[in-house]
């Protein structure tokens, strides 16, 4: 299979920021989702399709490594890129500044189909998964 990646453009706004001007650590998970949701939509299985084909795709573990502070004002590109698919969703993040491509922060975060019908976590991911990514099961 083809690497399925998405990169979305954020200016980080005011009130995305602390007291001395730096993101604060809780709106990454936000910049993430952004992203994730850019991924998901670029093989036609977002957030609405999951629901729609009745799974439900929870985050379950969210890893963060800071290694420099995104300020208000600057432009960064935030690119996730999906590694695993075959019993979870793990998808891996790259944020950059958008002009010197600088790494400013990396991480990921891990998801698990959820049957609505019964509210049971899949341990194989879904066929409709596999459909939606083009790969033959």
């Amino acid at each position: 299979m083809t690497l399925r990646e998405a990169t979305v453009a954020i200016t980080v706004p005011f009130h995305d920021v602390d007291s001395i001007g730096i993101v604060w650590h809780g709106h990454y998970a936000k910049y993430f989702e952004i992203a994730r949701c850019a991924l998901l939509d670029s093989f036609g299985y977002g957030y609405v399709a999951m629901r729609e084909s009745g799974f439900s795709w929870p985050v379950i573990d969210m890893r963060v490594r800071y290694v420099k502070g995104v300020t208000f004002g600057q432009r960064i590109k935030v690119k996730a890129t999906l590694r695993e698919w075959e019993n979870r969703l793990l998808v891996d993040y790259l944020i950059s500044d958008e002009l010197s491509g600088e790494r400013m922060t990396r991480g990921n975060t891990v998801q698990v189909a959820v049957d609505l019908k019964n509210g049971e976590m899949c341990f194989v991911s879904p066929p409709i998964l596999f459909e939606r990514l083009g790969i033959d099961r």
